[in-house]
C-alpha cells in the first residue's frame, strides 16, 4: 500500500511538471509571452518540494492512529475542569467532555478515568479508586 501511494504520488509529479513544461514552453509563447529557462527551472524545483512535502505530510497523517469516538473512552484518564457535584466537565486528550461523577463530588484538577456512559455525557470515578454509588 505504501509502495503503491509513493508510486502513483511520483506519476502525478511527473505529469504535473511535464503540464507545467507544455505551458511554459509551449502555451506562454503562444500569447506572446517568453520566460528564460531559469524560471523554468525554478517552477519546476517549486513544484518538486511543494509535492514532497504535501507527501510527506500526507503520509504521517495517514501513520496516525485514529481517534477514537465515546465507545473507546471506556478506561481512559483525564482531569476535572469544573467539579462534578455530581455533573461538570472533564478534559480528556485535550477535549472537553460533559461528565458524572460514579460516587461522590470529585474537585476541579482532580485526575478521573472513565467508567461508563450515558448518552454523551461520560460517567467517571477519581483516579485510582473504585467508587460505590
Amino acid at each position: 500500500m505504501k509502495t503503491t501511494r509513493l508510486i502513483i504520488a511520483i506519476l502525478s509529479t511527473l505529469v504535473e511538471e511535464a503540464a507545467l513544461a507544455a505551458l511554459l514552453l509551449w502555451g506562454l509563447p503562444q500569447l506572446g509571452i517568453h520566460l528564460p529557462l531559469p524560471v523554468l527551472i525554478v517552477l519546476m524545483v517549486a513544484l518538486v518540494t511543494y509535492a514532497v512535502i504535501t507527501y510527506r505530510l500526507g503520509s504521517r497523517a495517514l501513520r496516525r492512529k485514529p481517534e477514537g469516538g465515546l465507545s473507546d473512552m471506556l478506561g481512559m484518564r483525564g482531569e476535572v475542569v469544573r467539579s462534578l457535584d455530581p455533573e461538570g466537565m472533564v478534559k480528556i486528550k485535550g477535549e472537553l467532555w460533559r461528565a458524572k461523577s460514579a460516587g461522590r463530588k470529585i474537585d476541579t484538577g482532580e485526575e478521573v478515568t472513565v467508567v461508563g456512559q450515558n448518552g454523551l455525557k461520560l460517567i467517571v470515578e477519581r483516579e485510582g479508586r473504585r467508587e460505590k454509588p
